[in-house]
């Protein structure tokens, strides 16, 4: 997403504007995280130079963002709705493979022309280790139950999200993931 002040109003404008204009700011809620992620990848795809500015905040990047004094924003839709809404700031595109409910006339990158640009955060619920496994089996039920519920699922996707019902993994040393050498990770 962009200020609304910056002179550009699609994805392929604004492309072009970043190489023509090397190290425009873009804001994110901090180094490493997603969105700053999401800013790189961008960047390397389509041959510009941006400057990172990460954020500790993320309503100051919000009010940055929605009065220029950061045009540029890789966010999650929560964070910056309202702002789209009001006009403050414009949703070029969307990181995801395809459109999102809240905001069905914002393309996806892809459509938009950039392609292979996707990128995604999530969310999950954690126990600490040796909960027992009667109250995560529990939990996960009533969880998986509270998402298949329409309502809420509606109220997820006026965010931009979609919930997954994947099952409880236990963090024991006989069920941990292993990577492709065979040795377990952490």
């Amino acid at each position: 997403m962009v200020s609304s002040k910056l002179p550009v109003r699609t994805l392929a404008e604004f492309v072009d504007y970043v190489r023509r204009n090397p190290n425009v700011p873009y804001g994110s809620v901090g180094n490493g995280s997603s969105q700053h992620i999401a800013g790189a990848y961008f960047e390397q795809l389509v041959g510009a130079k941006m400057t990172h500015v990460p954020y500790r905040v993320t309503s100051q990047l919000q009010s940055d963002l929605a009065s220029g004094q950061v045009p540029v924003g890789f966010q999650l839709l929560p964070n910056v709705i309202g702002h789209i809404k009001s006009g403050a700031v414009l949703a070029l595109a969307v990181a995801s493979a395809k459109r999102l409910p809240a905001l069905p006339e914002v393309p996806t990158a892809e459509e938009a022309g950039v392609k292979g640009f996707e990128s995604a955060a999530w969310f999950a619920f954690l126990a600490p280790r040796g909960t027992p496994q009667g109250a995560v089996a529990r939990l996960h039920r009533d969880i998986a139950a509270a998402t298949a519920d329409p309502a809420v699922r509606a109220r997820f996707a006026e965010f931009g999200a979609e919930p997954s019902r994947r099952g409880p993994r236990t963090s024991r040393a006989s069920s941990r993931p292993t990577s492709p050498s065979g040795a377990a990770s952490s």
